[in-house]
């Protein structure tokens, strides 16, 4: 027997699936494509500026570290500068003292001085210099501070003189005494005695004391 189908049928037009692919496709493309444009955009608007600014931030800190180090560098010695100015000081005003008691020659002025002065040591002869470096007796305390004596008078009777002052203690007596000892300038001397008193307007104690010896003019 012989069956007719009467019913209309479709037909799936032949291509038809291919270009919903390629329509699909393109769709995807522009959406990757969009996504990332909209990245560059915010790359651009966001984090391209804050990578510069961080940069310069960056840039700043490190101009003032290099400041900063260059400041240390010019500073380093400022401390041994004002100890020295100090030191200076301290000689200007023992020697004023002594110019205002009497006329001093003007040689001893200098040796006192230099003898008073940080990391300065009195005029010597060779032998001298010798004899400090070997004798106990005669050698120095290399880390004398000059500046825990100060001078208050200072007489000559014909060659003969006798230096007063005061001292933060007794040893520092004996150091300035070494010293005046040991310079060609002076000779034959003598810590004359000395005695522990406190200052009238202060209250503070010290040391004073007298040195004697001769002037070798």
């Amino acid at each position: 027997m012989i069956r007719i189908n009467l019913l209309p049928t479709r037909r799936v037009k032949r291509g038809g699936r291919r270009a919903g692919d390629e329509t699909g496709t393109r769709h995807f493309l522009y959406g990757v494509l969009a996504l990332g444009l909209g990245a560059l955009a915010v790359v651009a608007a966001v984090d391209l500026p804050v990578r510069f600014e961080l940069e310069r931030y960056r840039s700043g800190e490190a101009r003032l570290r290099r400041e900063l180090r260059q400041r240390s560098e010019q500073l380093a010695g400022f401390t041994d500068l004002q100890k020295q100015q100090a030191d200076a000081e301290a000689r200007k005003q023992s020697i004023e003292r002594l110019m205002r008691a009497k006329v001093v020659p003007a040689h001893v002025l200098h040796e006192l001085g230099e003898i008073l002065t940080s990391n300065r040591l009195p005029t010597m002869t060779s032998e001298m210099l010798k004899r400090t470096g070997s004798d106990p007796n005669k050698r120095f305390q290399q880390d004398w501070d000059p500046t825990h004596v100060w001078l208050s008078g200072y007489s000559d009777n014909n060659g003969v003189f006798k230096l007063e002052g005061g001292a933060q203690s007794e040893s520092d007596v004996t150091q300035l005494s070494k010293r005046l000892a040991a310079s060609v300038h002076f000779m034959d001397v003598t810590p004359a005695g000395g005695e522990r008193v406190a200052d009238q307007a202060s209250g503070v104690n010290y040391y004073k004391f007298t040195i004697t010896g001769r002037v070798a003019y």
